[in-house]
């Protein structure tokens, strides 16, 4: 059977015809893909009509009721409120400030001025013997003469930042005592004490800063602390103008150009050395480096002297005060002259215009420390392991003074132990200066 080509042509036309129709359906129902959106101004600010210039505003909004054609323009609804932080109101004193964070959530803040006081207390029996085992109940503390409320007691011990004072101008024989027991100095220390070392001769010389008690550097520091001390010195009666003359008329000096020196002094005369000991440089400068340690530490200056002071720059006075202010307590070993029995009591007396012959114990005595008199290098090396288990075995005594916060005059201290049954003695300082770093 033969089919001609006017068969096949309707066919044709009709799968065409459905394709278009395909065609036109499938592109009516593909969805349009929507423009980018136009950039807009943003909105002004409320009150506001145009830019906004630092330090002086923008324009003022125009009015609702008149627009640029005198036509009265609808009023628009006013903008829902938008929340606002409210900062918290911090009040000091009489007067009542804001603090500057306004998007940050903070919590009220009370400020509260108070003036703790602390004073660690040592308590020893008639024979020298630490007494333990007291409470709170035993003891009884005045400030000016003014009965106060214990707020703090302690027996835990405390970290010791100690300083030792090593007084190189001992005579040659009581210096080689020194040196020789300063390496039991380390014994008496444990991993959490840190130690400093200072020297003095004519001023001091810190040797070292606080290091590790246990740690290598402080044994390797005192060696170098060692010195072959001084000699007794004799009178001065060389040539020169302050000597004795050579030449005398009558037993009185003539023309100082005619002796050899150009001498002036009567043939009497003798020049006296004069002696320089800078303990209370040595003091200061170890108690200036003590003021930065931690206040949870137990400041302390270990001094190893006779306790003569002439030559100084700082006075005790000065020196008693920057302790008392910065709570600094001042320990000692005696030796040489001061520490025989009797003689050391007799040094306590000064002449004015003289060297002190022993000041050490006034500082001991006013900071609350203690003072041990040695003769043997045994004795020096115990003292050590004594005053380090003085510091440990301390009470802990604290209190808010009653005293006005901006006072800064001296406040005296008076601590009593009531042990009816057995005789103590209470060692603690006598009083202290107050200072800006004691209020909380």
């Amino acid at each position: 059977m033969r089919v001609g080509r006017k068969a096949i042509a309707p066919a044709a036309i009709l799968v065409l015809g459905w394709s278009l129709v395909l065609a036109v359906s499938a592109q009516q129902q593909q969805p349009a893909v929507p423009d980018a959106p136009t950039p807009q101004a943003p909105p002004p600010l409320p009150g506001t009509n145009g830019p906004i210039t630092p330090g002086i505003g923008g324009p003022p909004a125009p009015s609702s009721s008149s627009s640029a054609t005198g036509q009265a323009q609808p009023e628009q609804p006013p903008p829902p409120p938008q929340p606002q932080y409210e900062p918290p109101v911090t009040q000091q004193g009489n007067t009542q400030t804001t603090p500057p964070d306004q998007g940050i959530t903070q919590l009220p803040l009370y400020v509260s001025r108070t003036n703790f006081v602390e004073v660690p207390v040592t308590v020893k029996d008639a024979k020298g013997n630490l007494v333990s085992g007291l409470t709170w109940r035993d003891f009884t503390v005045y400030e000016n003469n003014v009965l106060q409320h214990l707020s703090l007691f302690s027996v835990d011990p405390r970290a010791l930042s100690i300083a030792f004072v090593i007084d190189q101008t001992l005579p040659s024989n009581i210096m080689d005592k020194v040196n020789q027991s300063l390496a039991a100095v380390q014994g008496a220390l444990t991993p959490y004490d840190e130690a400093a070392v200072f020297t003095y001769t004519n001023g001091a010389r810190e040797l070292t800063g606080f290091t590790g008690a246990e740690g290598k550097r402080l044994p390797a520091v005192l060696a170098l602390a060692e010195a072959t001390g001084t000699d007794p010195m004799v009178p001065d009666n060389g040539q020169d103008p302050f000597s004795a003359c050579s030449l005398t008329v009558n037993g009185n000096c003539p023309d100082p150009n005619l002796q050899p020196g150009h001498s002036t002094q009567s043939p009497g005369w003798q020049n006296l050395p004069k002696e320089i000991h800078t303990l209370n440089d040595a003091i200061l400068a170890a108690a200036k480096e003590l003021s930065t340690r931690p206040k949870e530490r137990l400041r302390m200056i270990y001094v190893v002297s006779d306790g003569k002071e002439y030559g100084s720059k700082a006075t005790w006075q000065e020196v008693r005060r920057y302790l008392e202010t910065n709570k600094i307590t001042v320990y000692g070993t005696l030796v040489g002259d001061s520490a025989r029995w009797g003689e050391g009591w007799l040094d306590r007396f000064h002449l004015p215009f003289t060297m002190y012959d022993n000041i050490l114990y006034k500082y001991t005595a006013a900071t609350g420390g203690d003072l041990y008199s040695e003769g043997n290098v045994n004795g020096i090396e115990k003292s050590y392991a004594k005053v380090a288990e003085e510091a440990r075995t301390q009470y802990t005594l604290g209190y808010l003074s009653h005293e006005s916060i901006f006072d800064s005059k001296f406040r005296s201290i008076d601590v009593r132990v009531d042990r009816p049954e057995k005789e103590v003695v209470v060692i603690a300082k006598t009083g202290y200066y107050p200072s800006g770093q004691d209020y909380r």
